[in-house]
């Protein structure tokens, strides 16, 4: 099962593992000790909001100003653990764990992939989520630790996050091949950037999520009358 996993989960290690360097290297000119971006990797393990809090603590925001920005900024989770409802059994601790590592990266690969027959469902995914996170500290780890020992210049690495998301967007469409939800990503996201362009990732999901459902019901309808 560990090999099917680790070749399950590569995509996102070629994503989190440049992306949590990107990360450390920044964070280290904050000026904290180098290990406090393993410890954020493994408690916190949010890569946007990580990446958030460095321009919070340079600009030197409040614990209460943190707090809210992270929550909104990690409010779409809400949506994936919608839609994984049905999808996680009662697992005890490893659903616990589940719902803490419920990233992007993860919720696309569980709404995607078919769990190979014979293995069980809940350690298949306890462990392609475990190996996420894996990748992420480790990448965090070794950019704070190396931004310690050799000077960097660190512009565009945040591209990094844009990068993976983009393979992430090719690995849907080769397993989806319908052209309908990412055209009413297209549109949510346009209107989202105009109109709320500060929180465009929540409204463009909402308004995917409220298109995908009149959609869904007026089809309904449709096939009701028929």
């Amino acid at each position: 099962m560990i090999r099917t996993v680790l070749k399950t989960t590569l995509p996102i290690c070629f994503g989190y593992l440049p992306l949590g360097v990107a990360f450390g290297m920044l964070f280290q000119e904050l000026g904290y000790p180098w290990y406090f971006a393993t410890l954020m990797g493994v408690f916190i393990y949010a890569g946007a909001a990580q990446f958030m809090a460095i321009g919070l603590l340079t600009a030197s925001a409040g614990f209460v100003e943190i707090a809210i920005a992270t929550f909104f900024l990690n409010s779409r989770h809400l949506f994936y653990g919608l839609a994984l409802l049905n999808s996680f059994g009662n697992w005890g601790f490893r659903k616990l764990y589940l719902i803490f590592g419920l990233t992007d990266e993860v919720y696309a690969l569980m709404s995607t992939i078919e769990v190979p027959e014979g293995y069980d469902k809940s350690k298949f995914y306890f462990l392609m989520t475990l190996f996420s996170q894996s990748y992420w500290v480790l990448g965090c780890t070794i950019g704070a630790w190396t931004a310690t020992q050799l000077t960097f210049n660190t512009q565009g690495m945040e591209f990094a996050a844009t990068a993976l998301f983009t393979v992430l967007l090719i690995e849907q469409w080769i397993k989806v091949r319908k052209p309908l939800p990412f055209v009413i990503a297209l549109i949510a996201s346009a209107i989202a950037l105009l109109l709320f362009a500060q929180h465009m990732l929540l409204f463009a999901i909402s308004l995917s999520l409220i298109m995908m459902m009149v959609l869904r019901s007026t089809n309904q309808k449709v096939r009701n009358e028929y």
